[in-house]
């Protein structure tokens, strides 16, 4: 799945750290240190070498050769429209990085340092000397405020109002200062360290808002080589990369070149995958993964086959419902249309019973709710009881369950009940409002064949309830396009996994941000705004997000936002066997960029 956003999240260390007084004596204490993590001590000591799931030794060279679905327009993957090419992830290098087995716990890339107040209230990064750029010029502050300056003034409307008020200022000694509008608000203010740093010599030249379509100027670890706008790109190591050899990098990026081949259909990607034609594939489709893996390439063990478990949070994966559509706005239709999703017939039948359903926005984490609320939960719940679904109190969420037969009839009638609470009703077969008479129609929107598989038995279940469900398959362009303009009734999207309930959430649930990509579900609810503010209050109170992530996580799935589909907790992978994986794989991440190719 694409990624669309920011990654705004960072963390705080208060272990392993200098206590200093400001020159100022007006300002509060700062602590200097060159890790943040929020909860917990961090894995890595300081003068630590390279991450332990990395190979250190590995081999560089090679080409690594993947595939796309779809096409692309451009090279900028901030652009507010348009289509930007696979690998653009590579183009940046941010002022910290993340480790892949540990919940956000930040190391320094373009950033050596930080230095923050107790009171939260700004943060100092000191840019590294030998910071450049993929020309070889310097890295420098200036070119971090500006950075930070234009994401704010021409990013995503989200950036500006999660960072209002906060302003960058150049200090000397090569540092920039962050101050928040107000202190206090720590992971704000640490969420700065994951800002993505690009040069101001490139971006003072074009706009930032729009698409771009030469290959940018970057600061990471490939650029581009070659490409044909929507059929190819090829991404070529920066052999003189600055930070090649940092602790968070050593062992990463050991492909000399990676080509990224685009297709129109993903049954004729997977035909040449098998004929050799690229060297890696994720599979996600478990009827392909069962029965299309396996020919003369696997035989001979040119292509080999293996699952990997991982401990990854496993994300909402979903069909959205827009509540901003009449029909939808009524909490009663939502429940009833998720009757109609056969999950125990689509597992039998298509899945060959390799998939969980999904029950939760925090699923496979702590924060998944189950059973009755706690006593420290109803504390939680109690001031917007009035505000929320009455079952949140009574009942423990759990999507409609099947027998598997492909006979829904209990859940039919469970469905018609609601409907006509609703005010809807059964005439001459269709479904039908009692007063104007219109049958209850909408369209789910998709781009993948694969979405189409299981929503065929969806509209079926739909259609003999008179309900007609039409399914519009467009070309990803046209999918993120409507998608941004929440032009759709219900989307085949859902909502990317959290380790823990942080201030992300307000991107997707708070009315502040209801322009925001993330709001899929168009929801601006007084109740939801309450849990997301209470939740981003207590990120270092571990027992009080506990509580207040699992209220969040029972108000979210009775309100029914989503029809929920389903996960697994294995990477299902086919490569080329002149690949080559360190021994160890990271707990949060498949780890592709530490591979390398045998010699």
């Amino acid at each position: 799945m694409k990624k669309y956003c920011l990654v705004f999240l960072c963390i705080l260390n208060t272990f392993s750290s200098l206590y200093t007084q400001t020159p100022n004596s007006e300002e509060p204490q700062t602590i200097k240190t060159t890790r943040l993590s929020l909860r917990g001590t961090p894995q890595y000591n300081p003068g630590f070498t390279h991450f332990n799931y990395v190979n250190p030794n590995a081999p560089k060279g090679g080409t690594l050769n993947r595939y796309a679905i779809g096409t692309y327009d451009n090279f900028h993957r901030y652009a507010l429209r348009g289509d930007c090419t696979e690998g653009s992830e590579y183009f940046y290098d941010s002022l910290m990085i993340n480790s892949k087995d540990e919940d956000d716990v930040l190391y320094p890339l373009i950033a050596e340092s930080v230095e923050y107040a107790v009171d939260y209230s700004f943060i100092i990064f000191s840019i590294n000397p030998k910071a450049k750029d993929q020309e070889g010029q310097a890295l420098t502050a200036d070119d971090v405020a500006f950075s930070f300056n234009t994401f704010y003034e021409k990013g995503v409307p989200q950036f500006k109002t999660y960072y209002k008020g906060i302003t960058a200022q150049v200090l000397p000694g090569n540092r920039v200062r962050f101050d928040l509008l107000e202190p206090g608000d720590k992971e704000k203010m640490c969420a700065l360290g994951g800002t993505t740093i690009f040069p101001k010599r490139f971006w003072e030249q074009h706009n930032f808002s729009e698409p771009l379509s030469i290959p940018p100027l970057g600061t990471g670890a490939y650029r581009v080589n070659d490409y044909k706008i929507g059929q190819y790109v090829i991404l070529e190591r920066v052999k003189d990369y600055w930070a090649q050899d940092l602790p968070v990098n050593k062992g990463h990026y050991n492909f000399d070149s990676i080509r990224y081949d685009y297709y129109r259909d993903d049954t004729v990607a997977l035909e040449a995958f098998k004929s050799g034609a690229y060297d890696f594939r994720s599979e996600g489709d478990i009827e392909k993964w069962v029965t299309q893996y396996s020919g003369p390439a696997f035989t001979s063990g040119l292509l080999v086959k293996e699952e990997i478990s991982h401990e990854i949070p496993s994300p909402m994966s979903a069909f959205n419902i827009n509540t901003e559509r009449p029909v939808f706005q009524d909490r009663r239709i939502r429940m009833a249309i998720n009757y109609f999703l056969d999950f125990e017939w689509i597992n039998q039948n298509l899945f060959y019973n390799q998939y969980t359903r999904t029950r939760s926005y925090f699923q496979n984490t702590q924060y998944a709710a189950s059973g009755l609320p706690s006593p420290e939960e109803r504390a939680v719940l109690e001031p917007i009881r009035d505000q929320i679904p009455p079952e949140v109190f009574t009942k423990e969420y759990n999507p409609p369950i099947t027998d598997g037969s492909g006979f829904i009839r209990p859940q039919m009638r469970e469905a018609m009940l609601l409907f006509n609470e609703a005010g809807w009703e059964l005439r001459k077969g269709k479904m039908v409002h009692k007063i104007t008479g219109e049958q209850m129609r909408f369209e789910l929107l998709i781009y993948s064949p694969n979405s189409e598989k299981i929503a065929i038995p969806l509209q079926r279940n739909l259609a003999r309830f008179g309900i007609d469900m039409y399914i519009r398959m467009v070309d990803v362009s046209q999918f993120v396009n409507r998608m941004r303009s929440r032009d759709y009734d219900l989307l085949a999207r859902g909502f990317s996994a959290e380790s823990y309930p942080s201030s992300s959430l307000a991107l997707s649930w708070h009315s502040d941000y209801i322009d925001s990509t993330y709001n899929l579900a168009g929801v601006r609810d007084p109740a939801l705004n309450y849990l997301v503010e209470g939740i981003i209050a207590r990120q270092e109170d571990a027992t009080g997000l506990l509580a207040w992530g699992r209220a969040l996580d029972r108000v979210l799935t009775w309100n029914h936002y989503v029809l929920p589909q389903w996960h697994t907790s294995k990477f299902r992978i086919a490569y080329n066997q002149k690949l080559r994986k360190p021994t160890m794989h990271p707990r949060y991440s498949l780890g592709l960029d530490t591979w390398w190719i045998a010699p």
